[in-house]
């Protein structure tokens, strides 16, 4: 019989614990935790999702999240900023997985330690992977030109290759969406613009493109704008989805644990015992608990689904729009209890109730969000609107 996973081998313990120590200090300061960076690519942490046979861990898409749960309950900043860079690496394994080795090049340059970043949020552009305002302007060798702006590209002060998405309006067969993928240089430009209440570590800055270029080889896709089957846009929707339930997951579990800490270490004046024998707090902590039990086995079932190819043919954008929806609610939900766990302590800014709050709150803005996610559920249920 194989032994469960354990993400402790990935993430030990010391580690764990450098990195939350670090996460105050980069929310206070607002600047991207370099150092956890550092640590996790020198274990190796940036090529868990490659294969084996291309110098990575191996890993399923699975076995992916349980880590990025742990990482989120240490610092979810560092998580989610992670999570950009394994939503290509992620893509990458299930395109091999299905015969198709198109980003073999990230999966090699993941395994050498190289950052990959993703740069597909537009303001306003609600089509996200369907559509852009950004211009992709042929080169007449078969790459392109990428010009306009995006949102929230975390990773920015260190990211080494940027996914990207533009629209080529003059394309002879029709207006195409192009996916490529693009190196430093003086025109990609970030602006220092990454002040939030939350997620500050993530240094999710707006990113200007210039004329950037991708060669024809960096060139991944050329699509039809609109929803379509194809398995680059499934990659990217079945791991992002998946990777940011697994953060927000994660984020609530440390909320269970601080608040757990917090009950039975604070005394009551009024009974003269802690507060693990009051029993509004204790209905509190089982509240939490029976809120977030129901989310870990299905992102392990849901990811098991997509490392195991299995078909659920046009319900998976329900099903993945959904496990996301639920993670980031049930997170809000659970640390806002923690908070009233926690007592008048958690108010302070310094306190960790207090940033996992304001970290919980990102989660709304990401794809899917809670009208896209109502949508897609109502469209596979009821059909589409007449």
């Amino acid at each position: 019989m194989t032994a469960p996973f354990d993400p402790a081998q990935f993430l030990p313990d010391e580690l764990i614990a450098r990195i939350r120590e670090r996460a105050a200090v980069h929310d206070r300061e607002n600047t991207f935790p370099t150092d956890d960076l550092d640590d996790l690519r020198a274990s190796g942490y940036l090529g868990i999702l490659v294969p084996a046979d291309r110098g990575g861990a191996g890993l399923t898409l699975a076995e992916a999240s349980q880590l990025q749960q742990r990482l989120a309950g240490a610092a979810p900043a560092t998580a989610l900023a992670l999570n950009m860079h394994l939503v290509w690496t992620g893509v990458a394994k299930v395109l091999r997985d299905r015969g198709i080795d198109d980003l073999a090049f990230v999966q090699e340059g993941a395994a050498r330690g190289e950052v990959f970043a993703f740069g597909i949020s537009e303001a306003g552009n609600d089509l996200v992977l369907f559509g852009s305002d950004t211009d992709a302007a042929p080169d007449g060798a078969g790459g392109y030109r990428f010009t306009g702006t995006k949102i929230f590209t975390s990773l920015s002060p260190v990211w080494d290759h940027l996914g990207v998405h533009g629209l080529d309006a003059t394309s002879p067969d029709g207006p195409q969406m192009v996916f490529a993928f693009l190196d430093r240089g003086d025109d990609v430009v970030a602006r220092d613009d990454w002040d939030t209440l939350g997620m500050r570590g993530t240094q999710s800055r707006t990113t200007e493109l210039r004329g950037a270029h991708a060669p024809a080889h960096r060139v991944v896709r050329r699509l039809p704008p609109g929803p379509q089957p194809d398995p680059l846009v499934f990659g990217i929707f079945a791991v992002f989805e998946i990777l940011l339930a697994s953060v927000y997951t994660g984020i609530a579990r440390r909320a269970i644990d601080l608040a757990v800490t917090a009950a039975t270490t604070r005394t009551s004046k009024k009974t003269g015992t802690t507060y693990v024998n009051d029993p509004d707090i204790r209905w509190r902590v089982a509240e939490m608990a029976l809120t977030y039990d129901a989310l870990p086995p299905q992102l392990a079932v849901l990811a098991g689904d997509v490392d195991g190819l299995v078909d659920h043919g046009g319900r998976w954008f329900s099903l993945l729009a959904g496990v996301k929806h639920r993670a980031v609610t049930m997170a809000k939900q659970v640390v806002d209890e923690a908070v009233l766990v926690g007592g008048g302590s958690s108010y302070f800014a310094g306190s960790e109730i207090s940033r996992l709050y304001r970290d919980v709150l990102a989660g709304m803005f990401h794809p899917s969000d809670p009208e896209s996610a109502h949508s897609t559920a109502a469209s596979a249920w009821l059909g589409p609107v007449a």
